[in-house]
């Protein structure tokens, strides 16, 4: 196989031995015209190879970090500062609510992270049946057999004269800290372990729900106990926010109404146009402003709709070197079409008739809703609306715009409704 090199070289010999060249100075300024040649060659394979290495950063899966957390910086410092001030701190026991798709396992997992490069230990777990059995036989036992110098004792088990068959010593090792349950005492050694290096144990726990009320109860119990011995633990919790106000109903869960609670909702325009901007530019890669612009309105500030358009505009045409307006119009309507089926189906579903009912009655209106449209529309007395509007906005699919008037708090919402549901019925 014959090299760029020796291809120069072959002409240049060529050019040589057939007379073509008339003087050296003819012969300098085709040496560099070949030379040029050969690094826009260069130039474009290297530039065929960037574009190769690129990928899509963005990443709209729920759970998964984004490439750039934006709009949380206050959130995320509150949770830092209270570790740093010791027990008693507010924000030690914090719970993170808001709809599906504004980002609760994401604060979560940066909360945590703070948490780890602070030197603290983290449990991660989610509200499933058997947290706690998970909790006492596998995570506080692995991390005290880590982190105990006394988690392995040897014994003396025998001893026999020396030189005689079989002579010396036998040992016997036995595990300080067997994986038996015991929430409260491994929390509690563990916490004192750590507290002698300067750190602690963070909890975690997504997806709170009511469903697990008992074993919730439980592991509060425990958290609020450390918590009055002064122990280096902090406690985290997420959920949607009507299932965290269930829980919060409760009168055996008086501690977790006295934790920091935050409702995660939308990002500003500024925020939104760094998290789809600063991951683009960081693969080599340019978005024109318009382009950017609609991006930023197209998300309306919801964090996963953030990346899921981000995801969407880039993939339209993934090897050129800009992102056009063209391609961000078509990822917006795509993006858009797709939380529809990832995020409102299964919170139209989770409604119960009524709420429905009150949603399409805000779906004919093209902006905001007067409350008094809606009554009259759903035939009902005031105060019996006022209820599921409460309930609505409790569960962050609606919010109050100004005085008598409501709307849509997830982007997109109203086009679904109008698109998936019969709403001529509905007396205008």
């Amino acid at each position: 196989m014959v090299g760029a090199g020796d291809g120069l070289n072959e002409v240049v010999r060529a050019q040589l031995v057939g007379g073509t060249l008339d003087s050296l100075t003819s012969f300098a300024v085709k040496w560099k015209e070949i030379e040029k040649m050969e690094r826009n060659r260069k130039d474009c394979y290297d530039e065929a190879v960037n574009v190769a290495r690129q990928r899509n950063p963005f990443k709209p899966t729920f759970g998964a970090s984004p490439p750039l957390l934006v709009g949380r910086d206050e959130l995320l410092q509150d949770f830092s500062e209270a570790l740093e001030a010791g027990p008693g701190a507010p924000a030690r026991a914090t719970i993170y609510t808001g709809a599906r798709g504004t980002g609760k396992t994401v604060m979560l997992n940066a909360a945590q992270e703070e948490a780890r490069t602070r030197g603290w230990l983290v449990v991660a777990e989610t509200a499933t049946p058997g947290l706690l059995e998970r909790l006492t036989t596998e995570h506080l036992p692995r991390l005290l057999t880590q982190q105990d110098p006394k988690a392995k004792q040897r014994t003396l088990s025998s001893f026999t004269v020396p030189g005689s068959l079989g002579g010396g010593l036998a040992w016997d090792t036995t595990e300080q800290h067997p994986a038996v349950p015991g929430l409260r005492s491994q929390a509690t050694d563990l916490c004192n372990i750590l507290a002698a290096q300067e750190t602690g144990l963070v909890i975690s726990v997504d997806e709170l729900h009511r469903d697990l009320l008992d074993e919730l109860v439980k592991l509060c119990t425990v958290v609020q106990h450390a918590f009055r011995e002064g122990l280096e633990l902090a406690f985290l919790g997420a959920g949607l926010p009507a299932t965290v106000s269930d829980l919060l109903s409760e009168s055996v869960l008086t501690f977790m109404r006295r934790a920091e609670r935050h409702e995660l909702g939308r990002v500003g325009d500024d925020d939104v146009a760094l998290a789809i901007q600063r991951p683009i530019l960081d693969e080599g890669r340019a978005i024109e402003d318009d382009a950017l612009q609609e991006c930023i309105a197209g998300t309306g500030g919801y964090p996963f709709l953030i990346q899921l358009v981000g995801y969407r505009t880039w993939q339209q045409h993934p090897k050129e070197k800009t992102i056009t307006a063209a391609d961000a119009r078509v990822g917006v309507e795509q993006a858009r079409r797709r939380l529809g089926s990832l995020v409102h189906a299964p919170e139209i579903k989770a409604c119960s008739d009524i709420d429905k009912t009150f949603l399409l009655a805000m779906a004919k209106d093209d902006g905001a809703s007067k409350t008094s449209d809606i009554v009259k529309r759903m035939g009902v007395t005031p105060d019996y609306a006022n209820t599921y509007r409460v309930r609505l906005i409790e569960r962050q699919l609606i919010e109050s715009v100004g005085h008598g008037q409501l709307n849509f708090a997830l982007p997109g919402l109203r086009e679904y409704l109008r698109e998936h549901a019969a709403i001529a019925h509905i007396t205008p």
